[in-house]
């Protein structure tokens, strides 16, 4: 019996591994033709799978520099791919996950976001899902995958996330984390959170972003029926700037630290929630 089990998780894991498409890299607002780490191409047993998105109008402060977000250029893309390759590295380095050493942009018109159950997506103040991809994303985190999002300032940005996010879940309520839920604690015990800021704060030394409505950080999530995490959102913070700039002394270590533990925590979460 032993034995059997074996081998069925044997070959689910080489299941997994062979349904990992051909790596591609797109440009990106900050860097285009990225360095390479030596192993890209070696599979691993957890990705940074970023969400691409069509953002809002131009006037909104949606971007679109190739004619189309499908082609990178886009809101998508802010810190990429620096910031992704900086937190994989770190889940090599904390945890005893085999962490892919690039990340995996996902289109949902593509239907193949099932393959990656970790999902991140940056600038959501600037998403505007369509309706069929609304659905795909509700139909991924109702079949247990996560989504974390993040990088998104102010009323403003709040209400263009909440527009797209409430077509994902027009019935469920958006609420703030509490200190005691599993997802503070899972590798981590992160009681002691505090605004984590972007690169802007290497220019003006402020933490938050967008006015008076920027000031207090939020950790909030939606619930599935079970009390499992499924969206969480990182309010006013910065998290992805973080990590890109984990390596940049002039970017304050403490920052990158909790945004590095509050990444670890998560992803760790979704794997074992």
């Amino acid at each position: 019996m032993i034995q059997r089990i074996v081998i069925a998780g044997l070959v689910l894991i080489t299941a997994l591994y062979a349904f990992q498409k051909p790596f591609r890299e797109y440009p990106g607002l900050e860097y285009t033709k990225y360095k390479l780490p030596d192993d890209y191409q070696t599979p691993g047993e957890w990705t940074f799978a970023r969400l691409m998105y069509p953002p809002v109008a131009p006037y909104y402060g949606g971007v679109e520099f190739f004619g189309s977000w499908k082609n990178g250029g886009s809101n998508w893309t802010m810190d990429y791919p620096r910031s992704d390759r900086h937190i994989s590295l770190a889940v090599r380095r904390l945890t005893r996950i085999q962490a892919r050493s690039v990340e995996e942009p996902v289109d949902l018109d593509d239907h193949d976001v099932y393959d990656w159950p970790w999902l991140y997506g940056v600038e959501v103040g600037h998403w505007n899902l369509t309706d069929d991809q609304a659905k795909t994303l509700r139909e991924f985190l109702l079949r247990g995958g996560f989504f974390m999002c993040d990088d998104f300032h102010g009323n403003i940005e709040w209400d263009a996330f909440f527009a797209s996010m409430k077509k994902v879940f027009p019935d469920r309520p958006i609420v703030e984390i509490p200190n005691q839920d599993a997802i503070f604690h899972t590798v981590y015990d992160l009681d002691d959170r505090y605004q984590v800021p972007g690169a802007l704060y290497m220019e003006t030394g402020l933490t938050y972003e967008k006015g008076e409505s920027g000031k207090t950080p939020h950790w909030r999530a939606i619930y599935d029926d079970r009390g499992r995490v499924m969206v969480a959102m990182c309010h006013n913070m910065d998290l992805g700037d973080s990590w890109e700039h984990a390596d940049n002394p002039e970017y304050p270590v403490k920052f990158s630290n909790l945004g590095l533990r509050i990444g670890v925590n998560y992803i760790v979460y979704a794997m074992t929630h």
